[in-house]
C-alpha cells in the first residue's frame, strides 16, 4: 500500500511533468509560428521582386492568368 507522502509526491511529480510538457509545447509552438511568419514574409518579398523584374503579375507567372478574364484585371 502507498503511504500518504509517497502518493503526494507522485501527484506532485505528475503535475510537474504536465506543466513542463505544456511549457515545452508552448515554446515549440512559438518557434514554429515565428518560422512560418518569416517564411511568409520572404515569399511575399520574392513575389513582389519577381513581379517587378518580369513585369508580369504572380497569377501570370504561375499560369493562372485565365482566371483574370479577357481584360487582364480582377474587376
Amino acid at each position: 500500500m502507498t503511504s500518504a507522502p509517497t502518493a503526494s509526491r507522485n501527484a506532485s511529480d505528475s503535475w510537474f511533468q504536465a506543466a513542463a510538457t505544456a511549457q515545452i509545447h508552448a515554446e515549440q509552438l512559438k518557434r514554429v509560428e515565428l518560422f512560418n511568419g518569416r517564411a511568409a514574409m520572404l515569399g511575399f518579398v520574392i513575389g513582389v521582386l519577381t513581379e517587378a523584374i518580369t513585369g508580369q503579375g504572380i497569377l501570370h507567372q504561375i499560369g493562372l492568368a485565365t482566371l483574370l478574364g479577357p481584360g487582364g484585371g480582377l474587376g
